[in-house]
């Protein structure tokens, strides 16, 4: 009787079992994206594809012309990606902020994962970002980098002191605090104070305690052009610490950095070609300009102005004994960077009226040599400044390196506030419309990789950056004929075009080419 029982239990059971599997095959998907060129992220040419979503991931690529969907997308004459990962953001202070926590420029870049804390700069707890990101519901993801220059003034203030055995330690200790609580890796800024005072032993020790965790080390080098140790050996400076600490070395928006160093590109690829043949996992990312975005004291002044602090730096600008040598390593700096008219203002909280002209402009209407110019506002607070300073030949040979990322290296600000470099608004689309379309500098596939799957696979970024089953649902489906960046110089309040539908963890966050208010992003752990 009880063995009777059994097997008919054991039937209905199969039977329930049989029906549940047969009604979830009938179940409609969330979405699905018929009739796409798929690049997939891996750097492959595109096939016609559909993608179908449910939830937050994507659940099946390929030929999907009986599925059922919530939502249909019809794609065709369109291209379906991953979503861009943008492995370099200044994005993290607005994403905390209720009104720019929704990322639309980011949105209508496609962008749809963000590192933040880059150069070495950001908070020192990351639990306690975490938490303020969170709580605005971001647009987009949001990887953390622990960022070694706010870790070191943390221990030593803004001294140019050499770490003792016990600052080392105590850095140590921030650094696996940041690690533990899911950053992606250590981030440097070693041309600015306080990265400045460190050498290259501190970023070695600090980078062993995000080796562990897969961690990468990603720095603004020490010197992009020839301030101070030159292009080569800031460079090898991160190569270095690649090698001694094992982890993956970043030479972060590299760039050949002003006249004095244009054509070097070609020797820079040679050399981190050949240590990677050796072994050693060194990359670059780069965006696609020939303007810089940085401070003016840092462009301009040399490190020992800033030792202390902002209030020193105050004493040494009004200190005229100081003067003659401050103006002289000025005049270098301004030299390397191409002269006074290649400086343009793009914000300064004290006169908002310089904001857009050059240092030029500013210096000849007061009257004005371009340094004294310089010093006079300096004293009254930092600038942000846009620096042309770039050739498109060393843009080119670094854009066609299987090794490069793309990252925007831009900031998340109000529409209408300020003149920001254009990075902050078209980055990505700039770089397939015109390194791709126009120039043909790199294949399509090849430049979606560099904005996918190259970065996900060095970050360890789990489950994206590349278009598959399983993978969450970050997706982009954009018209290659309208993607454009519109964002100028001089006008750089205008959102790209051509990203008619962007998905973000499954949610439409941009739909039919406007930026909606779906919030699909997380920050993410590593």
């Amino acid at each position: 009787m009880l063995r009777g029982l059994s097997a008919a239990l054991a039937l209905a059971l199969g039977t329930l079992t049989l029906a549940a599997a047969t009604a979830a095959a009938q179940q409609p998907y969330d979405v699905v994206i018929r009739h796409g060129r798929v690049l997939d992220g891996s750097g492959n040419p595109w096939l016609y594809a559909d993608v179908a979503i449910k939830g937050d991931r994507v659940v099946a690529v390929g030929d999907l012309r009986n599925a059922r969907a919530a939502r249909t997308i019809d794609a065709t004459g369109l291209y379906v990606a991953p979503g861009f990962i943008d492995v370099h953001s200044h994005a993290g202070p607005g994403l905390a902020t209720a009104q720019l926590s929704g990322g639309v420029p980011l949105l209508a870049e496609g962008i749809t994962t963000v590192m933040v804390n880059p150069d070495g700069g950001g908070p020192v707890d990351l639990v306690q970002q975490r938490a303020a990101l969170e709580a605005q519901h971001p647009g987009v993801n949001v990887g953390q980098l622990v960022p070694h220059g706010s870790v070191r003034s943390a221990v030593l203030g803004m001294q140019d002191v050499k770490a003792d055995s016990n600052a080392i330690a105590r850095m140590r200790a921030l650094v696996k605090a940041g690690m533990d609580a899911g950053a992606f890796g250590l981030s440097s800024g070693p041309f600015y104070a306080p990265g400045s005072f460190s050498n290259t032993e501190e970023l070695v020790e600090l980078s062993k305690v995000v080796a562990p965790y897969g961690g990468v080390y990603t720095s603004h080098i020490r010197d992009e052009s020839d301030y101070t140790v030159g292009l080569s050996a800031a460079v090898d400076e991160v190569i270095r610490v690649a090698h001694e600490a094992r982890v993956k070395g970043i030479v972060t928006h590299i760039k050949a950095l002003g006249p004095h160093v244009w054509g070097m590109s070609s020797k820079l690829v040679a050399r981190i070609d050949s240590v990677r043949a050796a072994g050693d996992e060194v990359f670059v990312d780069q965006y696609p300009y020939e303007a810089s975005g940085t401070g003016l004291v840092p462009s301009l002044f040399p490190r020992w102005v800033e030792v202390g602090g902002r209030d020193s730096l105050r004493a040494r600008l009004a200190d005229m004994s100081l003067r003659p040598r401050l103006v002289k390593e000025m005049r270098e700096n301004l030299d390397r960077r191409g002269g006074a008219s290649r400086l343009q203002f793009q914000r300064y909280a004290p006169d908002h009226s310089i904001e857009g002209k050059t240092l030029q402009q500013v210096a000849d209407e007061r009257k004005l040599d371009p340094i004294d110019a310089a010093i006079a506002l300096a004293a009254k607070g930092d600038a942000g400044i846009t620096s042309f300073n770039m050739d498109e030949k060393d843009i080119a040979t670094f854009m066609r390196q299987t090794w490069t990322m793309t990252c925007s290296d831009g900031d998340l600000v109000p529409m209408g506030q300020g003149v920001p470099h254009p990075r902050a608004y078209g980055t990505f689309p700039r770089k397939i419309r015109k390194y791709v379309v126009e120039e043909k500098v790199i294949p399509l596939e090849t430049a979606i990789h560099s904005m996918t799957g190259l970065p996900a696979a060095v970050f360890h970024v789990a489950d994206r950056g590349t278009l598959r089953a399983g993978a969450f649902a970050d997706v982009v489906v954009f018209d290659l004929a309208k993607v454009r960046d519109k964002a100028t110089y001089t006008e750089p309040h205008q959102l790209s075009e051509g990203m008619v539908y962007v998905l973000v963890n499954g949610k439409l966050a941009v739909d039919g080419g406007k930026v909606t208010d779906a919030r699909g992003g997380r920050v993410l752990r590593r």
